[in-house]
């Protein structure tokens, strides 16, 4: 077939604008990789290709210990789609699976179980149920291999159900105990092995592919922070974003650091992040949620081609190759947020946020939740907001429909256009967003949303001095 014979072009080239995009896998050895493995690649007869690390580990195939396929970024197409299967694997990366079921995965996308389980794996070769457990495979590497948690712990907050089950998925996987896995923690880092080790916090590697403008991502998270529940500190190329999270078992606090050097790397890398978090549960959600609010998942390649066509955007292009449309950590606070903005959002932090039982240094609260938020002020504009948000009328988790949640916040008392346009391109991901009253042509779809924040960022870069206290809307 064409398509994978250029997909095995890829492999013989090592191309990592692949990795997550596609996985191969060698019969004759059981093996499956990323497209940029650095073993001697494989004879085409021998090769198969999947469009998910869940349906080669499903066709028997373990992972490749040299390069990590688990480690990858996610496939770009799960956020620029908004069908049935791009909002379930959204809702899968989040979690909901894990915590809800399939059961709980095909309510929230409004169709049944077996309509879910069928598309699924049509598309992708595995079903939900294997996909989440791909994911808590991953997650428990991790673990394993960064910090000193019991491996009973591990099996249970990486979601497994029983000991057995994680043991059974581990060796199938990995192949490997869990206890061997651990042993072969790279760079000789293996954690200690007494007590729960989750102190220091748990130290991740957030890939991304192709470049990564790493500078003007940290310039608008400094621009926006709000007090008490995020900070931005160090110099430029060296600096740290700290923020608090409200996850599903517990809370965290958790850190990603600028790289210098990255935005020219034309193959990909990472960002260094640190998660403290209250319950180890969380791990994937909150990994997750950082993926979105850096645009980790993103294709720089499809970005930039289409958008470096455009005479007008071509120098900016140019100057910034791979910039990052950025997202969101928490859907509803950023709603909030872009409504009410800056200054009053530190206020409403304050005056109904929790705070935190260990605050750490300027970090003391979580943003308020929208139940509370509703009822200590049923009569304002953020309170109706939060209302809506509260009862189900807006829904803005990852699984959301992006028309029904647009439609339905235009008609909160205080949104308008813009503000919707802004909630719909950072709160719910989508990359083709054109703010009213901006001129986007048409050759920008479907990329439009990274379309204006090059020329945002080209202005900001004109006016250094902006300190970005409007809030977070989109020019």
């Amino acid at each position: 077939m064409p398509a994978e014979d250029s997909r095995y072009e890829a492999v013989r080239s090592r191309d990592a604008r692949f990795d997550g995009v596609f996985f191969f896998a060698v019969e004759t050895t059981g093996i499956y990789c990323r497209p940029s493995c650095p073993a001697v690649p494989p004879r085409r007869h021998n090769v198969r290709f999947f469009a998910t690390a869940a349906a080669a580990q499903g066709a028997g195939f373990r992972a490749c210990r040299r390069c990590r396929p688990d480690a990858v970024p996610g496939s770009p197409d799960w956020n620029v789609r908004a069908d049935v299967v791009g909002r379930a694997m959204r809702l899968i990366g989040d979690g909901v699976v894990d915590r809800e079921g399939v059961a709980g995965l095909a309510t929230r996308l409004g169709y049944s179980a077996r309509q879910v389980q069928r598309q699924l794996t049509a598309e992708l070769g595995a079903g939900p149920v294997a996909l989440a457990r791909a994911q808590r495979a991953h997650t428990a590497r991790v673990l394993l291999q960064t910090t000193g948690m019991p491996v009973t712990e591990i099996a249970f907050a990486s979601g497994f159900a029983s000991v057995r089950q994680f043991n059974d998925t581990i060796r199938a996987v990995y192949a490997a105990t869990p206890s061997a896995l651990r042993a072969t923690a790279p760079g000789g880092t293996r954690p200690a092995h007494q007590g729960t080790g989750t102190s220091a916090g748990i130290p991740l590697r957030l890939a991304h592919r192709g470049p990564y403008q790493a500078g003007p991502v940290f310039d608008l998270l400094r621009r926006e922070a709000v007090a008490g529940i995020e900070e931005v500190t160090g110099p430029p190329g060296r600096r740290v974003y700290r923020r608090t999270l409200r996850l599903p078992y517990g809370t965290g606090i958790v850190a990603v650091g600028e790289r210098t050097g990255a935005p020219r790397n034309r193959t990909g890398g990472w960002l260094d992040a640190r998660l403290h978090l209250t319950d180890p549960r969380d791990l994937t959600t909150a990994a997750q949620r950082l993926r979105r609010l850096f645009d980790l998942d993103a294709d720089p390649y499809a970005v930039d081609a289409r958008l470096g066509a455009d005479p007008r955007l071509a120098p900016l292009v140019t100057a910034r190759p791979g910039l990052r449309a950025p997202g969101a950590a928490d859907p509803a606070e950023l709603a909030v947020r872009a409504l009410a903005g800056r200054a009053e959002a530190e206020r409403l932090v304050q005056a109904y946020g929790k705070t935190l039982d260990a605050p750490c240094g300027t970090l003391t609260h979580l943003f308020p939740e929208p139940g509370a938020l509703a009822e200590a002020e049923p009569r304002s504009t953020p309170g109706a907001l939060a209302a809506a948000l509260a009862d189900g009328t807006v829904r803005l988790d990852p699984g959301a429909d992006r028309d029904d949640a647009e439609q339905a916040l235009l008609a909160v008392p205080g949104i308008d256009l813009r503000t919707a346009a802004e909630i719909r391109a950072r709160a719910l991901g989508d990359p083709d967003v054109a703010p009213p009253g901006t001129d986007t042509p048409d050759s920008w779809r479907p990329w439009r949303t990274y379309a204006v924040h090059h020329l945002r960022t080209a202005d900001a870069a004109r006016a250094p001095g902006a300190d970005g206290s409007a809030g977070t809307r989109l020019p």
